[in-house]
């Protein structure tokens, strides 16, 4: 067998390179962060190469940490994969996704619904949570993510770039919106604003919307309602509170059902994809590939994957 390097030190080298920080690193190892500046050191030693640049507190790696991460990565979750079908015996026993908090409730449930619609029995266990997760360490079968950049080392399928439009309740547009069907003269106070938080900016404003629609209004948020989910902006909507530029993923069942109506038909792109990741072994299994298929449609759908599934629940 060919020489192998030390694998602690293999070991300590990803997780400080996916925690960016030896301090992290040292809190996830429970040990110290000398102990895991001396795994690194003896990593660096046994390859004859820098991994990670050095500036204080900070790291970063270096072209050759960069060049041997995903197959560490990859190689260290086959190994806990290994492990976990020995301890449960060879027997799955659940089916375990890990998503954001906005896409929890209005675009995974219901597609959870369809599979369970089909197969009861099968056991799942949802995880709302923002990026990063450890996916390995954690045992995800599947992590939804906003962005294809999240998880380099895992497999990534892109599922669907969503867009957003103008929704509100027909209650709302009966008392509040104008014989025209135009958004250009309703008052500042009807806009339902959505807060992504400091970690994205590729998210269309209402100022967005209007620039698509051939405007020049950019409504301001603090004489609006603001939310911090999108998935409450489309709550708020059905319940009559304003207008929201609705993701049309989520939108969909309340466009569908009636509960909102869409106030006109420019949309704007977003400017990531949803994707998911998961480790290259588990694409191929039938409960995570038939999951994918269904959250790769912009809406539920009758289950017509049961043949893909069927092997899951046998």
């Amino acid at each position: 067998m060919d020489k192998l390097p030390p694998l602690n030190a293999m070991r300590t080298f990803e997780v400080a390179a996916r925690a960016g920080s030896f301090t992290l690193a040292a809190s996830e190892l429970g040990v110290s962060s000398a102990a895991v500046s001396q795994q690194i050191r003896n990593l660096e030693d046994w390859f004859g190469k820098q991994l990670f640049m050095r500036n204080g507190n900070r790291i970063a790696l270096t072209d050759a940490g960069h060049a041997i991460y995903p197959q560490t990565a990859h190689a260290l979750g086959e190994i806990a994969a290994v492990g976990r079908r020995m301890l449960e015996g060879g027997l799955r026993t659940r089916l375990v996704v890990s998503v954001p908090f906005s896409l929890a409730e209005l675009w995974l449930a219901p597609r959870l619904g369809v599979l369970l619609g089909s197969f009861p029995r099968m056991p799942i266990d949802v995880r709302v949570e923002d990026d990063p997760v450890d996916v390995v360490r954690q045992n995800i079968d599947l992590r939804i993510s906003y962005g294809d950049y999240h998880y380099p080392a895992l497999k990534m399928i892109r599922l669907v770039h969503d867009e957003v439009l103008p929704v509100a309740s027909p209650e709302f547009w009966q008392r509040h919106g104008n014989g025209a069907a135009s958004l250009a003269d309703v008052h500042e106070s009807h806009f339902i604003h959505t807060n992504w938080g400091p970690n994205y900016a590729s998210h269309p404003s209402w100022a967005d919307w209007f620039t698509a629609a051939g405007g020049s209004r950019a409504p301001d948020p603090s004489h609006g309602r603001r939310v911090g989910l999108s998935s409450l902006a489309i709550g708020a909507a059905r319940l009559g509170l304003g207008i929201a530029l609705g993701q049309r993923v989520m939108a969909n069942a309340d466009l569908e059902a009636g509960r909102l109506i869409a106030l006109s038909s420019v949309s704007v792109r977003l400017g990531q994809p949803y994707c998911a990741f998961m480790l290259p072994a588990k694409a191929e299994r039938a409960d995570v590939a038939g999951l994918v298929e269904l959250l790769g449609k912009t809406s539920p759908y009758p289950p017509a994957f049961a043949g893909v599934l069927r092997s899951a629940t046998a």
